[in-house]
């Protein structure tokens, strides 16, 4: 049964601002208490009402205060037990990021999307939020020697697409090009550049960092995207980490690491110029490849677990 959107609103409004029981609420709507149940559900399942719990020895408040003060970004740190796994941390992250994309997403909008396993994470967790005239465009590559990526990453812009009743434009090229000359003459073509100024006049991107070892494995590492004689470059080049397939040294420095003029995601200058740049981590092996991205300027909101980043302000400089 659908409700009018007023009513969700007045019955979560007496319930959860003037504590009024659900009796109550139901003899003065003039309906049952398992109505009043419903729409109390409804209103939390389509983002109307958001429930926060935290604990009392959180360590988030000086932890947000330490990423805004050092690195001038603005942190939502999620709050986790110390005894939570990898997994429980990384699903806790990715669901609290779906929220907030949620809430900075509207009408008439672009959003960039990396692909990942963050990111297909955030995609379970995106809440239906219907907007108007909005697209989502794919922020890299995704095909490689093993499948075309299309699957993948056709699925993962949907799913945001879906959710927010927008646009899905996607990114037919492969992550990584053999050639140098071959990306070169890809970007001259009019439907890549196409999508490459919707890429860079997006509002929000949307993005993890990639870690090269430990802890859950990063998509671009762990499913075929790279060769060994890329592997054997990445550790003599000192690499620790990607961001939208672009790698990163631990000083935030990739202009002249040379696979990264055949990757096909933006590198840090040109996603600097997007306005709300938005990465979600989680995991101990993130620490050093958020520090390489933080240090080339490409985040704006940060969102993290809590041990993840007690580690990271512990190890910091």
């Amino acid at each position: 049964m659908a409700y009018r959107d007023q009513d969700i609103l007045r019955v979560a409004s007496m319930y959860y601002l003037q504590d009024v029981k659900m009796e109550t609420i139901a003899r003065h709507m003039g309906t049952s208490r398992s109505t009043v149940s419903r729409m109390i559900k409804e209103a939390r399942d389509s983002g109307l009402v958001e429930i926060t719990l935290r604990p009392a020895q959180s360590r988030a408040p000086g932890l947000r205060q330490h990423f805004r003060e050092t690195w001038g970004v603005e942190a939502f740190v999620v709050p986790v037990m110390d005894s939570h796994s990898d997994e429980s941390r990384h699903e806790q992250v990715a669901l609290t990021c779906a929220k907030l994309v949620a809430n900075w997403f509207q009408s008439e909008m672009v959003l960039s999307v990396a692909w990942g396993t963050t990111l297909s994470a955030i995609a379970r967790h995106l809440p239906k939020k219907p907007t108007q005239g909005g697209a989502i465009v794919q922020l890299n590559g995704a095909a490689n020697t093993r499948t075309s990526g299309v699957a993948y990453a056709g699925d993962l812009i949907a799913s945001f697409a879906e959710a927010f009743d927008a646009h899905a434009v996607y990114f037919p090229v492969p992550a990584f090009f053999d050639f140098d000359e071959t990306k070169e003459a890809m970007w001259r073509e009019r439907s890549i550049r196409r999508v490459i100024e919707m890429q860079r006049a997006a509002d929000i991107a949307l993005f993890s960092v990639g870690a090269l070892t430990g802890g859950l494995p990063s998509h671009v590492y762990s499913a075929g995207y790279l060769e060994q004689d890329d592997v054997e470059t990445l550790d003599r080049e000192g690499v620790v980490g990607d961001v939208c397939t672009v790698f990163l040294r631990e000083d935030g420095t990739y202009a002249d690491i040379p696979i990264n003029s055949r990757a096909t995601g933006p590198n840090p200058m040109q996603l600097k110029n997007i306005p709300r740049r938005v990465c979600a981590v989680s995991g101990d092996n993130k620490v050093t490849p958020l520090r390489a991205a933080l240090r080339a300027g490409v985040i704006t909101d940060l969102i993290i677990d809590e041990i993840t980043a007690t580690k990271f302000m512990i190890n910091s400089d």
